[in-house]
């Protein structure tokens, strides 16, 4: 090996030179970095100053004057080291006889890492014995190349799911702004079967080995757009039941391919269907623009009081005590009190929230009986909750979207009130099926809060 070459993106490397030479660079960089920061800009400069928030990074045209001088600054000082380490990474590849054009994977935060680790942990390409299984290798070429091999091709399996997950990510929610089949069943399954076929494209692979690389593709991608401020965890957390299982439904395919002999040439093919599939389906989506359902979710609480007694306190309640559900503690809007303006028909009611008012011009004032609105303004369904504060994701604003709401007073026998609150709504998320249940679920709790509230005012405190 000769440094020229490396500088020239020419010759190869071994594994072992290019984890010295990588972290050589990267502690030169590091030393570097901390000179420029300290003497000329008075600052300084730590580990974790490369993987800032990406969305900080995109905003450098709005930074002031002293930002972005030091930013121009360091991106300049990072040029020929970045130049260095492309040319490292090609190097690498070609001496693994891995296809250059992944030397991608060197620019995306977090993801490079583990892209280092497996090109530090791949054998050279002569080592690789096409055809031959691990059973049939010697004892010292399987004692010494299968471990590393096979958490190399892991590794390697899962940057390239991420390189594809997140490029998708991006262009659905960021570029076409959908929400739909393409980013929650086409994405998931696309990554797994990505990250199957890649893991087993060197030697045969296992069902359950190919459905762990493939589901930790898909974790480590959502931990990435949390980390990265791109999006919060409570709706990672409500996608994840759906994503894992289509993930690992995707890997089961991969494997399914590659195991049988006569299916397993299919693998590339299958492999660019993934690649063109996903972003027309994402575009297609976008394009159409369906219309989304109105979904129903009524909620029922007996009062003991009449009707009379109860309508008051459906008009306009006082305010309700901090909620003590983990659901609105991690960041879902929740109710405070109800302020109304006027009386009767044409009267606007707010509902105001922790994330802000809803606008409800009454429809229907049929006292004490019924008391129906609709929605004319509505707030943030939630606070994302996400290591940089409040950001501020396409899908809280415009994606969910309350229609119309009512509550129904119903006499019972004995002065006691049957009280039934009603939402309508709309949420462009797809496969809708799959999303109104989190949504219905969240709502029917918003509902049991006021509900509840309101017995608790009516029954216990008196009126005035």
């Amino acid at each position: 090996m000769r440094m020229a070459d490396v500088w020239r993106w020419q010759g190869s490397i071994t594994r072992g030179q290019y984890a010295l030479l990588g972290v050589a660079a990267f502690l030169v960089k590091f030393g570097v970095d901390n000179i420029v920061a300290h003497f000329l800009f008075h600052r300084s400069w730590g580990l974790f100053s490369y993987w800032q928030p990406i969305t900080y990074a995109v905003r450098l045209t709005s930074l002031p004057r002293p930002e972005a001088s030091f930013a121009g600054t360091m991106v300049a000082v990072a040029i020929p080291f970045i130049w260095f380490g492309v040319g490292l990474t090609v190097c690498r590849l070609r001496n693994a006889g891995i296809p250059i054009w992944r030397a991608i994977l060197f620019f995306i935060p977090y993801v490079n890492l583990a892209f280092f680790a497996a090109l530090c942990a791949l054998p050279k390409k002569e080592e690789w014995i096409p055809g031959e299984t691990p059973a049939a290798r010697g004892k010292s070429m399987r004692e010494d190349s299968a471990p590393e091999g096979s958490l190399g091709s892991a590794a390697l399996a899962i940057g390239d799911s991420l390189l594809f997950g997140l490029a998708m990510a991006f262009l659905s929610t960021s570029v076409l702004r959908t929400y739909g089949f393409g980013l929650f069943v086409g994405l998931p399954f696309g990554m797994g079967l990505i990250a199957s076929l890649v893991y087993g494209w060197q030697a045969p692979r296992g069902l359950s080995s190919r459905i762990g690389v493939a589901i930790l593709a898909v974790s480590i991608a959502a931990a990435l757009l949390l980390t990265m401020g791109v999006e919060g965890a409570i709706c990672l957390v409500m996608a994840a039941p759906i994503s894992l299982a289509l993930a690992a439904m995707g890997a089961w395919f991969g494997y399914m391919i590659q195991g049988s002999p006569r299916a397993r040439h299919g693998a590339p093919a299958a492999m660019v269907i993934v690649l063109l599939s996903v972003p027309s389906l994402q575009t297609g989506e976008a394009i159409l623009h369906r219309a989304p359902p109105v979904f129903v979710v009524r909620t029922p609480i007996e009062v003991n009081a009449p009707p009379e007694k109860v309508w008051s306190q459906v008009v306009a309640f006082a305010e309700i005590p901090p909620p003590k559900e983990l659901l609105f503690r991690a960041g879902i809007a929740y109710p405070i009190r109800a302020e109304i303006s006027g009386h009767g028909v044409g009267a606007v009611r707010h509902c105001i929230f922790s994330t802000g008012p809803f606008e409800e011009p009454i429809e229907v004032w049929d006292e004490p009986r019924l008391l129906k609105f609709g929605v004319t303004a509505n707030p943030a369904p939630l606070n994302e909750l996400s290591p940089y504060g409040n950001i501020q994701p396409p899908h809280l604003h415009g994606y969910f979207v309350s229609k119309q709401g009512q509550f129904l007073l119903t006499a019972l026998p004995g002065g006691r009130t049957r009280l039934e609150g009603t939402t309508w709504y709309q949420h462009t998320m797809w496969p809708a099926g799959y999303w109104h249940l989190w949504s219905d679920y969240i709502i029917h709790k918003i509902h049991m809060r006021v509900l509840e509230h309101i017995r608790e005012e009516v029954e216990h405190k008196p009126q005035a």
